[in-house]
């Protein structure tokens, strides 16, 4: 149950707010989107809140580039064995690996740019929208949360700030796979071993193969649920303050060039 119904006469809407989460319109800097799918495919999508997009690119992204052993053979080629990632790349992989890959990265940017013109019609247009959802299973609602708040969750664990701004799609999504890329790639162990001054037990028993992909995960995570946050309040804000012009000032009541008239 929403507390706002739609009567499909506006053209766009610049948020919704569902038991999910909060999804909104706002303008994003295209070249960081493409730079996060190039990082990791999908993460662009995610940033734009293309959620679905976003995990079957993802998941792409894992399942292929582990199978072409393309982290393995970057951990070989930053420490100059140039042969022995040769070696290890399997070009069979490799092949179906890079067209996804641009794909992401075009798409993602060309999204952006249309998402941004979007944005500022929505924003022109300025119509009502839903600011309370609440089901048998869920509510959401839009309040102010702490920017800070999100960083540090995401820092704890991947997944968690998103949960946080009541991100459920996303923050289940990174939750899921921080628990796979953590698990095999023994990370947990190997910090363990590193506490207790086993250095070399830590590097044999760490997979770089997917230690690599928690980088990416991780710088992600954090930014976008810092953005998400500061945007969510901003978007509080705006909603909070005209609900109370209409419901609350008087229409006597007019600010013109920073005087107040009556």
């Amino acid at each position: 149950m929403n507390n706002y119904a739609s009567n499909n006469h506006p053209r766009r809407f610049r948020a919704h707010v569902s038991f999910l989460g909060t999804t909104q319109l706002y303008s994003r800097n295209p070249y960081v989107v493409a730079w996060w799918s190039a990082a990791f495919s999908g993460l662009g999508h995610f940033m734009l809140s293309k959620y679905l997009s976003g995990a079957l690119l993802f998941t792409w992204e894992v399942l292929i580039n582990y199978q072409a052993k393309i982290n393995l053979a970057m951990v070989y080629t930053f420490c100059g064995k140039i042969e022995l990632a040769k070696e290890t790349l399997d070009t069979r992989w490799m092949l179906m690996y890079i067209p996804v890959y641009l794909f992401a990265i075009w798409d993602s940017y060309r999204t952006a740019v249309s998402m941004n013109n979007v944005s500022v019609l929505a924003s022109r247009e300025d119509t009502l929208f839903n600011t309370f959802s609440i089901n048998p299973f869920e509510l959401n609602f839009i309040e102010k949360r702490v920017p800070i708040m999100a960083v540090l969750w995401s820092v704890f664990t991947p997944g968690l700030g998103q949960l946080y701004l009541h991100q459920i799609l996303s923050g289940f999504f990174f939750l899921v796979w921080t628990i796979i890329f953590f698990y095999f790639s023994h990370s947990l162990e190997a910090i363990q071993m590193l506490f207790v001054g086993n250095i070399e037990g830590a590097k044999s028993v760490l997979d770089k193969q997917w230690f690599l992909f928690i980088y990416s995960l991780y710088g992600f995570v954090i930014i976008d649920s810092y953005a998400n946050t500061v945007e969510n309040n901003k978007l509080f804000d705006h909603e909070q303050s005209r609900y109370l012009v209409e419901h609350y000032q008087s229409r006597e009541f007019k600010v013109l060039k920073g005087k107040v008239v009556h």
